[in-house]
This record gives structure tokens, C-alpha cells and sequence, in this order.
């Protein structure tokens, strides 16, 4: 079978060993939105904020992202199968830079991860998936701390971050952002913070 990614040129591509190839691939909004609609379609992914949306409403909020400077989305492939969608943005464009004081090389993140194979568990398949995307984000892209905002209820990602090093920040309120081509909720969000040095130590 055809590698239907092969045409596209990986962002970041490393050799994690034990664990496989990861690539960052920049996400094709129209080619990429039946599978990120069916992932952000699944109960798993309420969080992500996109349940009840058509596929051609994902395809055009992607495409709106892909128009701008300082936000962008990937597709995060391992051995070749897309294993999660990556969003990094510059938090000082974003709504959570009103909400901590942003330092200079900050950048934030958002990831929400494929489904796993049907009855098909992944030990240490998370931990070695996040580190690879923190080596891109922080070590390719040269910035100094990663901050990530999820909902305070979802409590399996705040949990996930803060065993991967991350240290819980504050409890804020992220404000409604209402555009002719964006509109998100308020959300009470944990922000929790990984610097470079506590994720490349030892």
C-alpha cells in the first residue's frame, strides 16, 4: 500500500528507539478533514470543542488556521499512521496570553491524540509520542517553555502533562472569542507549564 503522505515534506522527522519514525507533517486542511473529523467527532474529543461540527466545517476552520502567522496545525505521524493532530500557537495572539504573564519563548500547544486500536492498549505509547512532539516544538523551533491550556474538567490530559514534567500553573478563565471565522467558548482552562530544561534532563 501507497504511503498517502509521502509527498509531504515532514516539519521535523526523528528515529526514537524502542518506539519508531515520528514525522510532523503541516496539516492539509482539505485532504486531513475526514480523518480529524472523525477523531474530533468521538466522545473522547469533546474537549477539543469540535463534536457536532460537519466535516466541512472542520475542513474550513483548518483552513482558516492555515492563513495565519501565529497559529498552526500539524499532523503528527508515527511509523507512517497518523497517531495525533499538534496546534502550536505564539500565546501572546492567542486568548491565554490574557490570561499568565507570557515570557519571552513561550509557545503554546494544543494535541489531541488518535484513538487507540480497538482493544488495543499502548503502555508508555503517550510518553514517548509527547516527547518526540516536545523535542519539535521545543528543541527544532528553539523556544524555551511550552504552556498548555486544557479544560479544568478534563482531568486525563491535565494528569497526562503533568506526569510528562509539566508544572500545574493557575486556574483561569479563558475569555469568549467571537470572530466572523472563529468562535470559542469561554472555558475554565489549568494552565501548566514545561520548560526545555526539565524536558531534556539527564
Amino acid at each position: 500500500m501507497s504511503d498517502p503522505y509521502a509527498s509531504r515534506t515532514a516539519v521535523h522527522e526523528q528515529e526514537a528507539d524502542g518506539f519508531g519514525t515520528v514525522r510532523v507533517l503541516p496539516l492539509d486542511p482539505a485532504a486531513d478533514a475526514p480523518l480529524l473529523h472523525r477523531w474530533v467527532s468521538e466522545e473522547r474529543a469533546a474537549f477539543w470543542g469540535m463534536n457536532g461540527l460537519t466535516e466541512q466545517r472542520v475542513a474550513e476552520i483548518y483552513a482558516h488556521m492555515d492563513t495565519l502567522d501565529t497559529h498552526h496545525a500539524y499532523l503528527v505521524l508515527k511509523d507512517g499512521t497518523p497517531a495525533a493532530l499538534l496546534q502550536t500557537y505564539e500565546p501572546e495572539a492567542d486568548r491565554v496570553g490574557a490570561c499568565y504573564p507570557v515570557e519571552p519563548g513561550d509557545i503554546g500547544i494544543h494535541l489531541l491524540l488518535a484513538p487507540a486500536a480497538p482493544g488495543g492498549t499502548r503502555p508508555g505509547w503517550t510518553g514517548r509520542l509527547l516527547t518526540a512532539v516536545f523535542t519539535y516544538v521545543l528543541l527544532a523551533l528553539d523556544r524555551d517553555r511550552v504552556v498548555v491550556d486544557p479544560d479544568v474538567a478534563n482531568e486525563k490530559a491535565v494528569a497526562r502533562f503533568l506526569r510528562h514534567g509539566f508544572s500545574a500553573g493557575p486556574v483561569v478563565v479563558l475569555p469568549e472569542i467571537v470572530l466572523p471565522d472563529v468562535y470559542l467558548p469561554e472555558k475554565q482552562a489549568r494552565l501548566a507549564f514545561l520548560t526545555r530544561e526539565v524536558a531534556f534532563r539527564g
